[in-house]
């Protein structure tokens, strides 16, 4: 589909286990683009991250979305209430939140690596400048993903962003707040200061593991009154001026960090 300059399709990545589907969005035109990988949250696949993606490309980006779930297929979750909007994880029936749970606990450190490296093979052959910095954006289990692309592939990935993160700060070895040390580039983080899932006590830990690098420069920003979910615009607790807010972040850090060709 094509939004205001940008075209949109339906793609098909090959990675050593098995096809990943997921959607592009880029400029019209012949580019290349400079690369941006967007990261799903627990819901997986649905056109309202698809939008995102066109909201990037529209900048001058070339946009995937990888379907991290696609070693169980095509697994895409949509509720919604009276009013049309997606309900948040926490109002779901208990067996429902276990079986998407499940999903997200089955991705690890291990699979992003196998699924990143996948990405950027696919775009070799796309019209992307494989030369450029890529940047990536991830909603909660996807802002873990942004982590993962900084710290497995930080040649590339130097300007991150990651929303509502989940799982950021633990005692495994591997935790992204651990590895801080290998980023290169920018992170930015959003976070939303009703979100369960990242306490003052990990957006602490986050502070202190980036605290004096020259690395890595780190930004972010705690959104009064924001629940966990907040920057995605078609859910029950989206809260517009915390998102806009983010974006004019990401936006920057982009600018700064990616050359736009195009």
């Amino acid at each position: 589909m094509q939004d205001r300059g940008v075209t949109g399709e339906a793609i098909d990545i090959p990675t050593p286990d098995g096809i990943m589907d997921g959607y592009a969005a880029h400029p019209a035109g012949a580019g290349p683009f400079p690369l941006v990988v967007l990261f799903m949250d627990i819901w997986g696949l649905r056109e309202e991250l698809f939008a995102i993606a066109r909201r990037i490309a529209a900048h001058g980006y070339y946009c995937v979305v990888p379907n991290l779930f696609y070693r169980e297929g095509k697994v895409r979750y949509e509720r919604r209430n009276a009013e049309g909007r997606m309900v948040s994880y926490d109002t779901l029936p208990g067996a429902l939140q276990e079986e998407m749970r499940v999903h997200a606990l089955a991705l690890s450190r291990k699979t992003a690596i196998t699924d990143i490296a996948a990405v950027l093979d696919f775009c070799r052959d796309r019209p992307v400048d494989s030369k450029a910095a890529a940047g990536a954006v991830g909603f909660c289990m996807g802002g873990r993903l942004a982590f993962h692309a900084a710290q497995e592939f930080p040649g590339r990935f130097q300007a991150n962003a990651c929303l509502h993160g989940t799982r950021l700060v633990s005692d495994a070895a591997d935790s992204p707040h651990r590895l801080v040390g290998v980023m290169r580039g920018e992170m930015y983080c959003g976070f939303g200061d009703r979100d369960g899932l990242t306490p003052p006590a990990t957006r602490a830990a986050l502070d202190q593991a980036f605290a004096g690098r020259d690395n890595v420069s780190y930004r972010r920003n705690v959104h009064e009154g924001a629940n966990h979910g907040y920057s995605l615009p078609d859910r029950d607790v989206y809260d517009s001026a915390a998102a806009e807010t983010d974006w004019r972040e990401i936006f920057a850090m982009f600018e700064r960090r990616l050359a736009r060709s195009g």
